[in-house]
C-alpha cells in the first residue's frame, strides 16, 4: 500500500511559496467553540438542544455534479452530517447520475421550475448574466484568498482549488515492462507506451462513455500546445484572429488522435468514467489519465494496488498541467436569495462545509486542494506529494481546461460538448485532423454569433 504521511496543506500553495511539512500522528481536529456545549453536557448542552428545538423549521433544495462517485459520496456524507447537528433545516438533494452534461442538467432543472437554491457552480458566467446567481455574501468571501471575480464580483465558494492531473499508473505494469524511469520528455512517454503494448497489457484506459471525461486528453494536449503559451488563446478564437487550424492546434489533436489510435484500451468508447479504476486494479489497463480524485477510489478498489502518479512534459521537457483558479464553486440562486430564512440557512450549510473538520474530510475523499484562507490538515498520500511539489514549482506552467476560461476567454458555454463529440468521431472514424479543425473553426463561430443576438 502506498506510504501515507500527515502533513498541511495550504492555500499559498498558488503563491508556490507553500511549505511542506509535518504534523505528526495526533489528531489534529476537534469541536469547534460554537458547538462545544451540544457536546458537553456540563456546559450547557440541554440547554442548547432545547433552543435547535426552537428554531424555525426552514428546507431549502441543493444540486451538485456526480460524474465522479468520490466527489459525490463525500458532499453526500456533509450534507448528512450537517442535517444531523441542525434538525431544523432540511435539504432537498436534486443532485442525480445522469448522461447529460452538469451544464445541460442544470438548464434542465432551471426550464422544470427546480433550479437548486444552492448549487455548485461551473459556468458561473453563464448563470449569473441570466440572472440566476447572487453574488456570494461578503462574510462568506472573507474565508477565501482571493477568490477568482466575474465582472469584479465574488460568485462562488470555491469548493477546492483546481490541481494538476496526470497519468496514475501501475507500479507492477511498468516494472513487468521494463519501464525503470519516468519519463523526461513526451518522447519518452510514448516510448514507454510501446514498452506496455509489447507486454500485453493496455497501455491507457479511458471512460469516453462520459463526455466530461474526453476533456483529461484533450486539455493535456491543449495546454502542453496552446495555453501555455497563450492564456488569451479563446478571447483571440472569439476575434477570429487565431483558428483550430493554426499548426499549434492541429498538431495538439494529432497527438491526441495518434495516441488514441495506439495506445487506448479498444473498448474506450463504451467504458464509463467510474470503471476505470477497476481497469488498472485488475490489470486490464497500465494507466489512467484523471486527477487527485481518483486516488481514493483506486486505494478502495484494491488497498493492496501500488501505483505511482506524474505529469507528462512536454517534447521539450517542460511540465505544463491545469493549476489556476476559477471561478467555480457553491452558489446561491438569486430565488433562494429573497428568502432571508432560506439564504441563512444555506450561509449556515457553507460555513459548515469550510470548517476545518468538516472540510477536511471533503478534501480527504478526493484528495483536493483547499480554497479556505484557514489551513486545513488531511492524511496525504505519496501521490498526492507529487500534485503538492507540482502546485508549488515555479518551474511547472500552470493552466485551465478550454472551458474553465472566464470573462473575455469564456468559450460558447456548448462548445466543449460539441467539440469533444467532435474528437471522439475524429479517433473512430479515422478523420483527417486539418479537416475536423475546420469544423471546429465554423462550429464555434456559430456559436459565439448565436450568444451574441
Amino acid at each position: 500500500m502506498a506510504r501515507k504521511k500527515w502533513m498541511t496543506l495550504s492555500t499559498l500553495i498558488l503563491a508556490a511559496s507553500m511549505v511542506l511539512s509535518a504534523c505528526g500522528g495526533g489528531n489534529s481536529s476537534g469541536n469547534s467553540s460554537n458547538n462545544s456545549a451540544a457536546n458537553n453536557p456540563s456546559t450547557g448542552g440541554n440547554a442548547a438542544a432545547s433552543q435547535t428545538e426552537d428554531k424555525k423549521p426552514v428546507s431549502f433544495t441543493i444540486g451538485y455534479a456526480t460524474g465522479d462517485p468520490a466527489t459525490k459520496k463525500a458532499i453526500a456524507d456533509t450534507i448528512q452530517r450537517f442535517t444531523e447537528k441542525n434538525p431544523h433545516i432540511t435539504i432537498k438533494d436534486y443532485s442525480e447520475t445522469s448522461s447529460a452534461s452538469y451544464l445541460d442538467w442544470l438548464k434542465t432543472k432551471d426550464a422544470v421550475g427546480e433550479f437548486p437554491d444552492l448549487v455548485e457552480m461551473r459556468d458561473t458566467e453563464v448563470f449569473a448574466d441570466a440572472g440566476k446567481i447572487v453574488e456570494l455574501p461578503s462574510d462568506l468571501v472573507e474565508l477565501f484568498n482571493d477568490p477568482p471575480m466575474v465582472e469584479g464580483k465574488v460568485w462562488n465558494a470555491p469548493m477546492q482549488v483546481n490541481s494538476p492531473q496526470g497519468i496514475i499508473y501501475s507500479k507492477k505494469a511498468y516494472e513487468e515492462a521494463g519501464v525503470t524511469e519516468l519519463p523526461k520528455t513526451y518522447d519518452e512517454f510514448i516510448e514507454i507506451q510501446e514498452k506496455l503494448k509489447a507486454s500485453g497489457i493496455s497501455p491507457i484506459v479511458v471512460g469516453g462513455k462520459d463526455i466530461f471525461h474526453m476533456g483529461f486528453w484533450v486539455n493535456k494536449f491543449l495546454v502542453d500546445q496552446v495555453y501555455a503559451n497563450d492564456p488569451d488563446w479563446n478571447s483571440k478564437k472569439t476575434a477570429q484572429e487565431v483558428s483550430f487550424t493554426d499548426a499549434n492546434v492541429v498538431q495538439a489533436m494529432t497527438d491526441y488522435k495518434e495516441l488514441f489510435k495506439n495506445y487506448v484500451d479498444k473498448g474506450w468508447l463504451s467504458t464509463g468514467d467510474n470503471q476505470t479504476a477497476s481497469f488498472l486494479v485488475t490489470g486490464k489497463a497500465a494507466q489512467l489519465y484523471s486527477g487527485t480524485w481518483m486516488f481514493t477510489q483506486i486505494a478502495e478498489a484494491d488497498p493492496n494496488f501500488e501505483f505511482g502518479f506524474y505529469a507528462i512534459p512536454d517534447r521539450e521537457g517542460n511540465v505544463s498541467v491545469i493549476g489556476l483558479p476559477s471561478p467555480a464553486g457553491w452558489s446561491i440562486s438569486t430565488e433562494a436569495s429573497q428568502d432571508a430564512d432560506k439564504q441563512e440557512a444555506i450561509k449556515e450549510f457553507i460555513r459548515f462545509f469550510f470548517e476545518p473538520e468538516n472540510y477536511s474530510l471533503y478534501l480527504a475523499s478526493i484528495n483536493a486542494l483547499p480554497s479556505t484562507k484557514e489551513s486545513v490538515t488531511y492524511e496525504s498520500s505519496e501521490q498526492m506529494q507529487v500534485v503538492l511539489e507540482l502546485m508549488a514549482d515555479p518551474n511547472v506552467k500552470k493552466s485551465l481546461a478550454i472551458n474553465n476560461w472566464w470573462g473575455e476567454n469564456q468559450i460558447p458555454p456548448q462548445f466543449r460538448n460539441w467539440y469533444y463529440k467532435l474528437l471522439q468521431e475524429l479517433v473512430v472514424k479515422d478523420g483527417d485532423v486539418l479537416d475536423y479543425m475546420k469544423q471546429a473553426d465554423t462550429e464555434y463561430d456559430n456559436q459565439v454569433k448565436v450568444n451574441a443576438m
